[in-house]
């Protein structure tokens, strides 16, 4: 059994609403992102594309964006 570690990357997404279902993309990942019905389904289909993603870039000599977005929540006086 190997001891490598494997390394791994955090991304932020953005999961956003619409009249139609939910979208989602990763802003570091420019030129990626999906559309669903549900917020699950969304979820799934980003989780799926962001691995194809890196999968691509790699396998196309190019480099894989290290993460740099950093997402907080913030609440306002309603």
């Amino acid at each position: 059994m190997s001891n490598e570690t494997v390394r791994t990357r955090t991304y932020q997404v953005i999961f956003e609403k619409s009249e139609s279902g939910w979208g989602a993309y990763a802003p570091d990942l420019p030129g990626l992102g999906v559309a669903a019905k549900t917020r699950e389904e969304a979820e799934r289909l980003i989780r799926e594309g962001v691995i194809f993603h890196i999968e691509g870039l790699i396998e196309d000599g190019l480099p894989v964006p290290e993460p740099s977005v950093w997402c907080q929540e913030i609440q306002v006086p309603a």
